[in-house]
Formats: structure tokens, C-alpha cells, sequence
């Protein structure tokens, strides 16, 4: 409780800071003209304990409110709440008797479940009701902002790891949904302890990089539906839908104190970097959890409406660039500088290595939604000092249309490469005239990233993500079922590139889940033996199902979690994503800083990459059908590092028939060597290093269908 009433405070740093003897707060508001800071003593109380409106004359800097708190300390809970005008036709929506989250606010109680929030707050039942004038308030079951003190904490000398691209193996996963199962017989299953817990597989299978969907405080209770089947109440699982940018979701923490969250938050992070392991946020700029002008005001519409959304030329609706009702206003000044603050913020307070921006397109937009050809936000992002070493990745899309795979503006940014996802599935399941797409993706997708002269690590490569199929669903179905999520199978996407090999889902046909399995043995070790970063789905690994469903957004349960059971199960093919990533980080031929040329190197009789047919002829693309071949040379001058690698003859058979493959000599003294065979089973399929075994025809071996074969050139 505030013990000395309020002094002015200073205007910067945004948000509530813990100083000598209380706590300054500040906030933005433009057009607001009076700001009130209420002070609570329980994250339940319905009323505050303290209420200061701030005086302009004494309180304000600017658009800054400002004000210092002698008696607070770390996790003291307040809100605000902003007088102004409510012309919803002028886009704005002041409402004094509207609780606010601090839009810096670093964390919220645990009773931002928002359960609290009644249905005919969320959406109201007439198409007009946007326009009346609400007196309710009550702060009972609203989100609390907790006050937390970043020095409170022993980081023990951590420092984010910050790996080149090239080296990384990145894994896309869940914090809840990574050991909440209960297979996973984890003390503290669904929480950032868990992900702890989880840090001896992660290391057993040899990702480099965690790359966790939303953690950042968000309203999962916001889907109205049910399961039609079961009547379960839906969610949003994945978590895009942030309210609280600078939080941890508090209900991901085990310890369950005010500043658990952070303090957790930070452990997992420490922890998971004592183990070599990194730590990627998707981060949701494009939208808020406030929807369109029907949704909900919980923060930033009342602090100032026209500042952080786009607006329609009619400012009463929401330019809706997401898909999700509102867009938030990225190249408005002042959310250029919250957007820096805030990735500032988790680098420097909570050590992450790097970002994934979801619907990265919108941060490209101007204030009437149109694409910039050199977006501030964009080249501040990738520019900025403190986020020089920092991974940026973007999803070079939006929900309006944007389209910016292979010239994503701003200069370092990486980005997720859905053409390679669908060449390569295609090429798999045996589409005509899919193997030259496919040479394309597997050297590093020059055609998109050579032009703008990015590298082929700017190229994020990926078979399955948390949107689609998971990769045993890819080849177990010919459809999406998603009639789960209760939108009678409409949502999701149609455009899947799957196959089910003879039924649909799951089977006990062995034909059937034999070329299945052989098929992810397949689609893992392309991805992983391919130019440019590799990006795992969690569970992919070991054949995790979502019974079908490419749109589980709403799922949190056994459709979304991973079942630690399946690492017994599907031991083989664990192994063998295990082994392939060991082999992938072994070899510099696997991670050149440059694009493969295709020309005869210095001092060498032959190119660093050289395409084949089946009988070691020059490669024809009109003739090869679902058959490719290349040599990789591994010569330095070819690799372009500072050490040698082997030459490699790497063949893949996408046809339903068997292939007798004629390889051409290997260098002087070296002979051919098998190292990988996708059509055999466990161990076999991926031999251990220095026990990999001569081709017993010499020159010539057969490629069973649908098969990968790695040769790797060793001294006789």
C-alpha cells in the first residue's frame, strides 16, 4: 500500500520501475485527458486500496503520465484507467470506468485467465452496442499488473548463446504442451519448470534452438465454442492472441507467486542455455487480443485507440490485416519505440536469442495499411544495436494479402520458406515435374534469397509447423478433419500436399505403415541435408497424430500434446531424426555460408554440386520424373570454410518402383561409402560414423522405392 500519497515521477523508462524506497510509473496517452493509477492489495480485490489521479501539471511530460509511489516495492498489483472522449465514429473509445492494463506491464496475476470478462463484454449482441457507454466497473476477476524487479535475480554469468543461423537446428514447440502429457511423468508438466525437465531429450536429439509459440500474456478463454463431440470447452492453445507483451503467461509457472512467472520465465531460460540450448519467441505484433470494435477493452484501445490500431477511413472500424479483427498501427512512432522496448526487454532482461514474428508483413505496413518498400519498423528491428547478434525471423505474410517470401524488406531478416515446405512434399509424394523445384530447395532456395543477397541460412526450412498437419499426419491423411474445433471442418487449410498410402488416419495395414514410416524418414532427412536452417515440429521426431487436424489452435489436450510414450514406439525413428541431425552438424557440406555455384572450382576438375540421372549422365529436368541425384563436393574450396568435409552422392527415389543407380567415380583414392538408406530399418538406416559399409556392386546399387541413399567419399 502507497504509505506518502504520489510525487511527479520521471517520464522514462515506461512502465513500473522498482527504485530506492518506491516505484515510478509511467504510461503513454495521447488523446487522453486525465489518467488514474489505482493500487491493489489482492490480485481478487474488487476495489483499489489507493486511487491517484494524476495531475497534468505535475504528472505528465508530453503524452507521458507519469508518477512515483514512496512505499511500493516488488509485486505490488495496480491498473489504470483513462478519462477522454468516447466518439467510437472519430475511432475513440476512452472509458474512465475501464480497468487498463500498463502496456508495459511485465506481469499479470493469475487471474488473467480472463474468466472474469462476461461473454456480453466480449461480444456484444447488437451490431451497434460498440456505441453505448458502459458504467459497469469492477476489477474482481480482471488481470492485475504486478510490479517486478528485474535485478531480483542471479543469471549465475548467463548470456543468450546467440548461434550463427548456419549452425542451427531449430525446434518448434509448446511450453504446456512439450510435458504436460501425463506419459511424460514430469514433477512439473505444462510449465517453464517442465521445460527443464525436458532438457535431456531436447539433448538426446540435438536441436540447437527452442522455438516456443506465445508465451507472452495472452486470452486463451476468448473462443466461445465447444467440442461437438465431447461438448469440451475450446481454448486458444497456441496463444495468439497477446494482451500483455512484456508478461510470461503466469499460468505456464509452477511457483505460483506474483513474480513466479518471471522468475520461472528466467530459470527456464538459464537452464536451457547451461545446456547449450537456445531460446526463440513467437511474438505476436500484428494484432491484441481486443479484437475488432466489438471485442474487448482491456489495454491499449483505452489508452489510445487511433495510436495503436489502424483505423478505417470510417475510424469507428478496424483495418483487419491478421485475420483476427484489429491490426496494430507498427510504423505509428510510438509503436515503432514499444515494439524496440520490447524485444530490447526480453533480450536484455530475459537473455531470449531470438524472435519469430508472426504475420511479419503487417510490421511492413504504412498507418493505412499499405506495404512500404523500406519500413522503418523493419529496418529498425534488424539495425538496432542491442538486437545486433539477436535472430530475427519472419513469417513473410499476412491475412491481407501480403506475400514476401525471398524479398522480406530490412535487410538480415530470415524467413519461414513455405515453398520449400510444399516442393518438397510434393516431390515425395511423387507430383510430376517436382525435381527440379526440389534441387532448387535443397541447395538453399537461391531463387528466392540470391537476389537480395541474403545467404541460404536466411532460408527457415520446414516440412510441418504448429499450423497443418504434424509430419506422421502428412502421411497418414489425404484430407483435414477437423470437426473438433467446431467449425464443421471449414477452418484450416485445404492446400496440404499429404497422402495417406491406402487409408485414411490410423491403421494396422503393415504395408501401409511401413511406406508411412519410410516416407518421415524421407521427408526428415531432406529437410535436414538441405541448405538453409532447419526447423523441427515437436514430436515430428517420434510420429506425433493430431488425429488429422491441420488447425488445432483450440486444442488443449492429447491432440496437441506430445506423448512421451511415442519415444518407446516409434524408437527408430527417433533414433534416425537423432543421427541425421548429428550427421547434418558434423559436416560443413550441409552448412556453406554461400550459395553453391555449380561451376569447376579452383584447382578442381568439377563443380561443388553436379546433377545426375539415374545412369550418372548429366541430369535432364525434363526426363527425371520423381528421381534426382547430385554430388557435393566437400573441398574447402567448395565449402567455402577452413576445413575439409567429404564429397557426398546423395540419391532420391520418389517413384513407386525400384531404381538401379549408376554413381559416378569418386575422387582419386577414395571409394563410396554407404552412410544413409532410408529403405531399411533401425539401425541400418543411418549408419554410425566410421561404420559405414562399400556398395557391394561397385559402381552400381538399387534405389528401392521411395528411398534416400546418402554415399559418403572416405580414402581407401
Amino acid at each position: 500500500m502507497v504509505t506518502n500519497g504520489i510525487q511527479p515521477g520521471k517520464p522514462l523508462p515506461l512502465g513500473a520501475t522498482v527504485t530506492s524506497g518506491g516505484v515510478n510509473f509511467s504510461v503513454f496517452t495521447r488523446h487522453g485527458r486525465s489518467v488514474i493509477l489505482e493500487i491493489f492489495d489482492s490480485p481478487e480485490a474488487d476495489e483499489p486500496s489507493s486511487s491517484f489521479t494524476l495531475d497534468p501539471k505535475r504528472n505528465k511530460t508530453g503524452d507521458v503520465w507519469h508518477a512515483f509511489c514512496p512505499g511500493l516495492g516488488k509485486d505490488a498489483l495496480y491498473l489504470y484507467r483513462v478519462d477522454g472522449p468516447f466518439r467510437p465514429n472519430e475511432g475513440l473509445r476512452f472509458n474512465v470506468h475501464k480497468y487498463l492494463v500498463d502496456p508495459y506491464a511485465k506481469a499479470l496475476t493469475r487471474t488473467s485467465v480472463f474468466r472474469g470478462l462476461e461473454s456480453s463484454e466480449r461480444r456484444p449482441p447488437h451490431i451497434d452496442m460498440d456505441l453505448a457507454y458502459s458504467s459497469v466497473r469492477t476489477a474482481a476477476n480482471f488481470p492485475k499488473c504486478v510490479v517486478v524487479d528485474d535485478d531480483d535475480f542471479d543469471w549465475e554469468g548467463d548470456r543468450p548463446l546467440n548461434y550463427p543461423l548456419r549452425y542451427s537446428v531449430l525446434y518448434e514447440a509448446h511450453v504446456k504442451g512439450l510435458s504436460v502429457h501425463p506419459s511424460s511423468g514430469l514433477p512439473h508438466g505444462g510449465t517453464y519448470r517442465g521445460v527443464v525437465e525436458s532438457i535431456p531429450y531436447l539433448k538426446e536429439l540435438g536441436i540447437t534452438s527452442l522455438e516456443l509459440l506465445p508465451i507472452q500474456e495472452f486470452d486463451e478463454f476468448e473462443n466461445p465454442r465447444s467440442n461437438p463431440i465431447t461438448g469440451e470447452r475450446l481454448t486458444n492453445y497456441w496463444g495468439y492472441s497477446t494482451i500483455a507483451f512484456f508478461a510470461p503467461k503466469a499460468s505456464y509457472a509452477s511457483d505460483r507467486s506474483l513474480s513466479g512467472a518471471v522468475r520461472e520465465f528466467k530459470e527456464m531460460v538459464r537452464e536451457l542455455h547451461r545446456a547449450g540450448i537456445e531460446v526463440i519467441l513467437d511474438i505476436v505484433f500484428n494484432h491484441t487480443a481486443e479484437g475488432n470494435e466489438r471485442g474487448v477493452t482491456m489495454s491499449f484501445r483505452g489508452f489510445d485507440n487511433p495510436v495503436y490500431y489502424m483505423l478505417e477511413d470510417n475510424p469507428r472500424y478496424y483495418r483487419n490485416y491478421s485475420g483476427c479483427g484489429n491490426t496494430v498501427n507498427c510504423n505509428h512512432p510510438v509503436v515503432r519505440t514499444f515494439i524496440l522496448d520490447c524485444l530490447r526487454y526480453w533480450v536484455t532482461e530475459m537473455h531470449v536469442d531470438g524472435f519469430r514474428f508472426d504475420l511479419g508483413s503487417i510490421l511492413g505496413r504504412d498507418q493505412k495499411g499499405r506495404l512500404l518498400e523500406n519500413p522503418p519498423m523493419l529496418e529498425r528491428i534488424a539495425e538496432d544495436p542491442v538486437l545486433r547478434q539477436t535472430k530475427i525471423i519472419a513469417e513473410a505474410w499476412d491475412a491481407g494479402g501480403a506475400y514476401q517470401v525471398g524479398w522480406f524488406p530490412g535487410g538480415r531478416w530470415a524467413e519461414w520458406n513455405d515453398r520449400f515446405r510444399d516442393d518438397v512434399r510434393a516431390f515425395w509424394r511423387g507430383d510430376p515435374g517436382t525435381a527440379h523445384h526440389l534441387a532448387t530447395r535443397v541447395t538453399g532456395s537461391s531463387d528466392l534469397y540470391l537476389r537480395d543477397g541474403r545467404k541460404p541460412f536466411h532460408s527457415i526450412n520446414f516440412l510441418t509447423s504448429h499450423d497443418g498437419f504434424t509430419l506422421n499426419d502428412l502421411v497418414s491423411y489425404n484430407g483435414k478433419h477437423n470437426e473438433d474445433n467446431g467449425e464443421e471442418n471449414r477452418d484450416g487449410s485445404d492446400h496440404n500436399v499429404s497422402y495417406n498410402y491406402g487409408a485414411e488416419g490410423e491403421t494396422e495395414n503393415p504395408a501401409v505403415e511401413a511406406v508411412r514410416a519410410q516416407q518421415a524418414r524421407n521427408l526428415l532427412l531432406t529437410l535436414l541435408l538441405s541448405l538453409g536452417t532447419p526447423m523441427l515440429l515437436m514430436g515430428d521426431e517420434v510420429r506425433r497424430s493430431q488425429r488429422g487436424n491441420n488447425n488445432a489452435y483450440c486444442q488443449d489436450n492429447a491432440i496437441s500434446w506430445l506423448d512421451w510414450s511415442l519415444r518407446e514406439r516409434h524408437a527408430g525413428l527417433f533414433r534416425f531424426a537423432r543421427e541425421a541431425i548429428r550427421f547434418r552438424k558434423a559436416h560443413p557440406a550441409f552448412l556453406r555460408p554461400e550459395f553453391l555455384s555449380g561451376k569447376d572450382l579452383p584447382h578442381h576438375s568439377a563443380p561443388d554440386v553436379t546433377w545426375f540421372d539415374a545412369e550418372a549422365r548429366p541430369a535432364d529436368w525434363s526426363l527425371l520424373g520423381g528421381f534426382i541425384a547430385y554430388r557435393l563436393m566437400g573441398s574447402r574450396a567448395a565449402i567455402l570454410t577452413d576445413r575439409d568435409d567429404n564429397d557426398f552422392y546423395i540419391v532420391y527415389n520418389a517413384t513407386p518402383k525400384d531404381v538401379t543407380v549408376t554413381v559416378p567415380p569418386p575422387a582419386a583414392g577414395k571409394v563410396w561409402l554407404r552412410a544413409i538408406d532410408t529403405s531399411r530399418e533401425s539401425p541400418d538406416d543411418i549408419l554410425e560414423p566410421g561404420k559405414e559399409e562399400a556398395l557391394p556392386g561397385g559402381d552400381k546399387f538399387v534405389a528401392l522405392a521411395r528411398s534416400a541413399i546418402v554415399l559418403i567419399a572416405r580414402m581407401v
